[in-house]
Formats: structure tokens, C-alpha cells, sequence
């Protein structure tokens, strides 16, 4: 009896302890030790959130990210893998490998292996066993990365234990080089953005990443169904419409490379504009970087030079001067002044011609035509420093342009006009003694095509982010000078196109067209001039109703250092626009205006 009860009490105490011990687990410490468990057994897995594409105005993609994979082997495992087969072959095998034993037992499988990766069986191989030198508990080492989906999928057919992928978003530019030095590049191991529209427009494109954890098996780590478990949900970026034409882009920078070479320029930029919208149709920069891989083009080509390389415009200004003295009413086209090769104006500056002549009879028109700085000098001087001032500033000089491209140069209008000296006073009439930029030029002759009325420049046409909402620029038109001052200055330059020393070169059968011819000298890094000059063509057609500014500039041109270099891609490129718009053809002759009296 005493033994039956001495049992009972002891049975009684266990059952209390184990009774004490369950609520523990299951209620006081239930929390904890599910929470501890769960992570015991579950996986935090990063969701990516792809970059937004890129495309140009007619939906056609100029960037998209696409999946790539970086495989991973575990070294640890490959030789564990090894010595498991080892020993089921013979049970008394020790724990462990030699080298040679284990570089004989993967070299059937590191030669299917590397050649998927771009390695060969050997160079699998010391992958793992230079790792396991390193540290023998080694369990993570890059085999290769941003492999392409059929190489992931041909690993993974493999079903090698000790290998696996890990993904990897990546940039790619299905059009190559078609508008590179627009759209800049991202950094290739991290997609952080390091150029042109990629940069500029990150808080449009940037995706965010999100995270999800999954329960898996102790045994072998496979994922349990239905587990997962949303921490944070990932967001893609949004998709970037641009205004360029990649058709047009592709053709212009074609052109401009082609002539680039055969005249021997260091550097060229053809910019097409869009009158009524000052909308970019295409910004041709050559040379032309391909952001699929950006080191093989030169740190100094790899930018959008239409937009950061400011330089003096020379002649093209003059049409601004022109404008400016038209505006106000302190000249017509048919104004008469006599032109000397030299002149001498009563402060003291000293302006000569680019080449000796006797003195010319020119109506402003003619100035324009033959290009005259002394003539041009004669007409600004008819107002003030500060009314041009004004107006280069309406004009979009002197500050960037509403894209705000990375590192867009401002241009300088050498200061305040109180500080110019004697020499700048009219040095800036005819663009010598300030830099602009060439978009800035495409916009000063979009504002005199469109009746002077200057439109934003537009290179962005809206952000439309993953939830379908779209943002667009501003498109408000602000007048510079009068429609009047603009049609008679937009005539004059008819003139020039007709009756210019590159008529010829530059003739588009058909149309009416308002051009200028330009040739300035470039500044270095330390203010020196650099060799050789920028020359250049800017203008619109049809002049008789303007729809497109074409403009023209190379770099020190060697073999044809004038503008009979920018003429031809003038011609060509400006043809194209009118074709494939389809633009009607000019149905009046242009004005004729008297060039000399």
C-alpha cells in the first residue's frame, strides 16, 4: 500500500512539473517561443521594385530593366557534398576530403558547370578551393554575375545542390547608342544612377524594394506553401515619356557622326525643336555614348555637350541683336548705315569684319546677310546696354533651361552690363564675349519662329508612376519681343538663306526657310581659347509658318573650319523634319528685301 501511494504522489508531482511546463511553453512564453521558432525557420527574401522604363514620344522604349541572376556556389557544401558521396561508397571513409579527391569529384560537374557561366571547369574549380583555403566554413562565393534568364535557367537545370541564383535587376538599352548622351547610365552592380536622364529624373524611375519571409523545412530548407508573409510590398518605378523621336534621334545622330568624321571635328550637336512647344525632337551629341557600356566612350563624350559645353554663338546671335534694335523701333530691315571693315565707336572700342573690305552700303538686312560685326555694332549701339541685357535674359540666357539636364550650363553674359568694359559693350552684339549654350540658341530661334513668343524648353513629357497617375511640365508661352519685331527679323534671315555665301549648300527645294551662319572661338577649362573655332547653323522652316528650329554646331572642324562644316547636316537634317512630319510646303515666295542701297 505505502508503495502504491508513494507512487501516486510521485506520479502526481510529475504530472505537475509537466503540467507547470506545458503552460509555460503554450501560454507564458507562447509568444516568444513562436516568434523564436519562426525565425528558426523562416527566410526574409527581398522583392525587387524594377526601375520605370524610358521611352520617347511615340511609346518606344529606350530603357527598361530586365532580370539578370548572380550565381552563387557554397563551397562549404560542394566538399560536404563530396564527402557524403564518399562515404555512402564506403561507410568507413573519414569525415573529410583531400584536395585531390575533391578536385577529382567535381570535375564532371564543374565542366557542365563553367561553360554556362563563361568559366572553365578548372576555373569552377579554384573557386571553391581557393575559398576553402581562405576559410573552411566557407559558404558563399560569386561564380558570376548578371547572368542572363537562359544561362539562369541552364544552371538551375543542373540541380547542383551547393549552387544557386540570386537575382539581380539590371539596366538595359535595347536602342544602343540611339540617344545615349540623353539618357545616361546607371552604376552596373547596384543600378544606382549616375548620368543624364537617369540621374536627373530618378524620383520619377527609382523603384522601391519590399520584403517577404517564408517557413521552411528543417530538412532541407524548401519552402512551405502558403507561408509567406508580406513585411513590406515593393514599388516599381514609373515610366518616363520623353519628347525626342528615337526614328529621328537614330537619323540625326547618324548624320552628324558621319560629317563629324569627314570634317574632322572634335565634337558636334544638332538640336531639333518643335516651334509651337518647344518641345526637343531629338539631340543628336556625337561622339554618342551607349549606356549598355558606357566605359568604352570616352569620360568626356559620355554627357549631352547641347547642353554643358557653353561657347561664344558668334553671327547666330546677331539675329537676337537684330530683334532687339527691331523691337525697339530703332530700325526697320530697309535702315540704311554705312559699313566699314573698321569701326571705332566713340568709347574707345576697336570692331573690325573677318576679312578686309571697303566700306559697304547694308540695310540692316544686309548686315545680316553678309554678316557684318561693325554694321551690327552700328544698329545695337542704338540702345541701351541694359534693354539687351533684358532681353537676352527673356531670351533664356544666362540660366539654364527649364530641363535642368545634370550638369547644364548656364551660359555667362559676362556679368552685370554696368561692369562690361568697352570692348564687351558691343563685342555682345554680334555673340562674342558671352557663352550660351546650343539649346539655349535652338530656343532663342524657336522664340523669333514663333512670333516671340519664347516657349519652355521641353526634353520630358511626363512621369506616369506604377499607380497610373502622370505629371506633365508646364507649357506657358512668355513674349519676348513683339510679333512684329520677330516676322521682320525672321524675314531678314529668309534673306540670308537666300542670298548667303552658303545658299547653295544649304537649299531645300520647296520650303521657305530663316537661317544664320556662326563661327566663335571655344574656352578651355582655364579660359583660353582653344584651337580651332565652333562653327555653326541655326535656323526654322517653313518661314512662312515655322514648325521646326534645326541648329548646327561642330567643334574645330580641321578639314572645313566654317560653317560650310554645320550647312549640309542643316540641309539634311532639316529635310527629314519637313518630310516625315509631313509639313505642307511654303505657298508665297519670302519678302524680298534689300540687303545693300
Amino acid at each position: 500500500m505505502r508503495r502504491i501511494l508513494a507512487s501516486a504522489v510521485v506520479l502526481v508531482v510529475l504530472v505537475g512539473v509537466f503540467v507547470v511546463k506545458l503552460v509555460d511553453i503554450q501560454v507564458v512564453r507562447a509568444s516568444a517561443l513562436n516568434a523564436k521558432s519562426q525565425d528558426a525557420r523562416s527566410q526574409p527574401v527581398k522583392v525587387w521594385g524594377a526601375r520605370g522604363d524610358i521611352v520617347d514620344a511615340n511609346g518606344t522604349v529606350l530603357a527598361d530593366s530586365v532580370m539578370r541572376y548572380d550565381i552563387v556556389i557554397s563551397p562549404k557544401q560542394a566538399k560536404l557534398a563530396v564527402v557524403e558521396r564518399k562515404q555512402k561508397q564506403d561507410p568507413k571513409h573519414k569525415a573529410d576530403v583531400t584536395t585531390e579527391e575533391l578536385v577529382a569529384e567535381l570535375a564532371p560537374v564543374a565542366a557542365e558547370l563553367g561553360p554556362l557561366v563563361g568559366l572553365t571547369g578548372d576555373q569552377v574549380i579554384g573557386v571553391i578551393t581557393s575559398k576553402l583555403a581562405e576559410d573552411p566554413d566557407s559558404d558563399y562565393a560569386f561564380l558570376a554575375k548578371q547572368v542572363d534568364t537562359t544561362a539562369y535557367e541552364a544552371v538551375k537545370a543542373l540541380d547542383i545542390a551547393w549552387v544557386y541564383a540570386e537575382k539581380h535587376p539590371s539596366r538595359t538599352y535595347p536602342n544602343g547608342a540611339v540617344g545615349g548622351n540623353l539618357l545616361g547610365f546607371v552604376q552596373a552592380d547596384d543600378g544606382t544612377p549616375l548620368a543624364g536622364l537617369e540621374l536627373a529624373e530618378d524620383q520619377c524611375l527609382a523603384g522601391a524594394d519590399g520584403e517577404v519571409s517564408y517557413l521552411h523545412s528543417a530538412a532541407d530548407w524548401v519552402p512551405i506553401p502558403g507561408s509567406e508573409i508580406v513585411h513590406e510590398q515593393a514599388k516599381d518605378g514609373g515610366t518616363l515619356k520623353l519628347t525626342i523621336d528615337a526614328d529621328l534621334q537614330y537619323y540625326v545622330q547618324r548624320v552628324a557622326e558621319e560629317q563629324r568624321r569627314a570634317v574632322g571635328a572634335d565634337w558636334a550637336t544638332v538640336t531639333v525643336m518643335e516651334v509651337k512647344t518647344g518641345r526637343l525632337l531629338a539631340i543628336a551629341d556625337v561622339p554618342t555614348v551607349d549606356p549598355n557600356d558606357p566605359s568604352a566612350t570616352d569620360a568626356e563624350d559620355r554627357g549631352s555637350r547641347a547642353f554643358t559645353a557653353p561657347f561664344e554663338p558668334g553671327s547666330t546671335f546677331k539675329a537676337l541683336t537684330a530683334a532687339s534694335v527691331l523691337d525697339a523701333g530703332k530700325a526697320t530691315p530697309v535702315d540704311q548705315i554705312i559699313a566699314p571693315y573698321r569701326y571705332l565707336p566713340p568709347n574707345g572700342a576697336n570692331i573690325n569684319d573677318s576679312s578686309y573690305h571697303d566700306d559697304e552700303r547694308l540695310t540692316l538686312t544686309g548686315v545680316l546677310v553678309d554678316s557684318s560685326n561693325t554694321g551690327m555694332s552700328m544698329f545695337g549701339e542704338r540702345i541701351s546696354d541694359r534693354q539687351r541685357y533684358d532681353d537676352m535674359l527673356d531670351f533664356g540666357l544666362g540660366e539654364q533651361t527649364e530641363v535642368g539636364f545634370p550638369e547644364e550650363a548656364a551660359g555667362d553674359l559676362h556679368g552685370d552690363p554696368d561692369d562690361w568694359d568697352n570692348q564687351t559693350k558691343y563685342a555682345t552684339m554680334f555673340g562674342q564675349g558671352l557663352t550660351t549654350t546650343a539649346v539655349q540658341i535652338a530656343s532663342v530661334y524657336q522664340t523669333l519662329a514663333n512670333g516671340g513668343v519664347r516657349m519652355p524648353v521641353t526634353l520630358v513629357d511626363g512621369c506616369t508612376t506604377a499607380d497610373g497617375e502622370t505629371t506633365s511640365p508646364p507649357a506657358q508661352g512668355t513674349r519676348v519681343v513683339s510679333e512684329q519685331a520677330a516676322d521682320d527679323t525672321s524675314a531678314m534671315l529668309e534673306r540670308v538663306y537666300a542670298e548667303g555665301w552658303l545658299a547653295d549648300q544649304w537649299e531645300i527645294p520647296g520650303y521657305r526657310v530663316a537661317a544664320k551662319t556662326g563661327t566663335a572661338q571655344v574656352a578651355g577649362p582655364d579660359g583660353q581659347y582653344l584651337p580651332g573655332y565652333l562653327v555653326s547653323v541655326s535656323g526654322f522652316a517653313p518661314a512662312d509658318d515655322p514648325e521646326f528650329v534645326v541648329s548646327v554646331s561642330f567643334q574645330n572642324a580641321v578639314k572645313m573650319n566654317s560653317s560650310a562644316a554645320s550647312a549640309p547636316v542643316f540641309q539634311e537634317v532639316m529635310s527629314q523634319v519637313l518630310k516625315k512630319y509631313r509639313t505642307v510646303p511654303s505657298g508665297a515666295p519670302a519678302p524680298d528685301l534689300p540687303a545693300t542701297w
